[in-house]
């Protein structure tokens, strides 16, 4: 079964009349048509359930048009038109930097001075959910695009435009990141009635490689930070948004060193400025997916920050323990660097540099790029150490003749596949993928 999307009328209000001369009638409960209890009962929000895949599939690499695809960004639109967002993101200047790393620039200026802060300590990978904080069950229903949930009972994924909210079993939502970085970023917030922190778990993140595996499309990735690593806001979530050319990272080279019981392949990053590993492959999703959240629980417990960026349809997934914050509050970090307010979270490491100042922007180069991100890096005994403790908690052993890590000097010297095409790109918005 193939399905469509069909644009349907958005209730921006649960008990919504037709407009007369008294105006529109507004939601009962706070006033502010949130997601807690006070709005929440009777409510409805479209909902796209999905049946349980067994593997990450192979898909072409010219991107398929599918219809979660089609749903997010058709509705990421819809919201734009209506103004929810706090700027205009199609309007900010994009360009790669010239160079064999393609590193991409941003330059947004309105995500710095309308980006909720940070508001807990940034030193604990795990701390308790604050309800007394901002967090999603404080956004109002029309920035919810629909409920998410996987459903053991289907044949095919469907959506329906308005369904009842489960509150006993609290769902997923796709919403949107009203301080988005790109055309249709949203926010994917596993069980966000039960006001989960940000940390990962087995579950939420195979609802995570369940999206991207859903979503069939390469340009579409999500990210992960944890707090430490540039999280900005303490109730779980993931970040993923449309970007149409690959990410620096992903065209690096790699070195595999060990493959899981499950047929999981893990590697390191080779000739890049942020040490990490891949994971790939794998006999079942469910081996994937485990293999990396098992990862993550090993660094939260360890209070390791780090950042995860799941791409090519959930084929790759890439796990970045970094000390960029830890650098920050010892004074190890230089003052230009500091200047830049550049927070190297997931997408930064992933290559897509977001700039703040027009004068970085302009500026902008393949060094200055690298040199920022290396800062956020393990040095190479530290990642030993660290990848010691991940292996040890999903049972893995190292293969023999493990790689020798080329020094930073070296990377630098050898970025492979130069990056011909940069001038034909810069000044464009590449991350443009219009709905359908």
């Amino acid at each position: 079964m193939t399905l469509r999307l069909k644009r349907v009328p958005t209730v921006v209000y649960n008990y919504q009349k037709e407009e007369g001369e008294d105006g529109p009638h507004l939601a009962a409960g706070c006033g502010r048509n949130c997601l807690r209890s006070c709005c929440l009962t009777g409510a409805k929000l479209p909902l796209y359930a999905f049946k349980k895949v067994n593997k990450v599939v192979s898909v072409n690499k010219e991107p398929r048009v599918e219809f979660l695809s089609s749903l997010i960004l058709g509705e990421w639109e819809n919201r734009m038109q209506r103004g929810l967002f706090h700027y205009d993101v199609t309007s900010c200047e994009t360009k790669v930097i010239p160079g064999k790393s393609g590193f991409i620039a941003q330059l947004n200026e309105g995500r710095h001075l309308k980006k909720r802060p940070t508001e807990f300590r940034v030193d604990k990978v795990l701390q308790p959910f604050d309800e007394n904080k901002f967090n999603f069950t404080m956004i109002g229903q029309e920035e919810v695009l629909f409920q998410f949930q996987l459903r053991q009972d289907i044949d095919d994924a469907y959506f329906i435009p308005n369904a009842p909210v489960d509150t006993d079993n609290s769902p997923g939502v796709v919403a949107i990141n009203v301080s988005p970085i790109e055309y249709g970023h949203v926010l994917l917030i596993p069980q966000i009635l039960e006001c989960l922190p940000q940390r990962i778990d087995r579950e939420s993140f195979l609802l995570a490689l369940h999206m991207a595996v859903e979503a069939g499309d390469p340009y579409f990735r999500l990210g992960y930070n944890s707090l430490g690593a540039f999280a900005t806001i303490n109730h779980l979530h993931f970040q993923a948004y449309y970007f149409a050319m690959p990410f620096p990272v992903e065209r690096a080279p790699s070195k595999r060193i060990a493959t899981t019981s499950g047929g999981v392949k893990i590697s390191y990053i080779l000739n890049y400025p942020v040490r990490g590993l891949i994971f790939e492959c794998g006999k079942a999703i469910e081996d994937l997916s485990n293999a990396v959240s098992d990862s993550c629980i090993s660094l939260q417990e360890n209070n390791i920050p780090f950042n995860v960026l799941i791409a090519d349809s959930g084929k790759q997934i890439f796990v970045f323990p970094q000390c960029y914050a830890d650098k920050q509050a010892r004074g190890e970090v230089s003052a230009e660097l500091l200047d830049t307010r550049v927070n190297p979270a997931v997408w930064e490491i992933s290559g897509h540099m977001v700039l703040k100042r027009k004068e970085d922007y302009e500026t902008a180069s393949e060094e200055k790029a690298w040199r920022l991100l290396a800062e956020a890096s393990l040095s190479k005994e530290r990642l030993g150490e660290v990848k010691e403790l991940i292996f040890e908690a999903i049972c893995c052993k190292t293969l023999e003749n493990e790689v020798d890590e080329t020094t930073f000097e070296e990377s630098a010297a050898a970025i492979p596949q130069s990056f011909e095409d940069a001038d034909a790109h810069n000044g464009s918005h590449a991350a443009m993928v219009m709905p359908v």
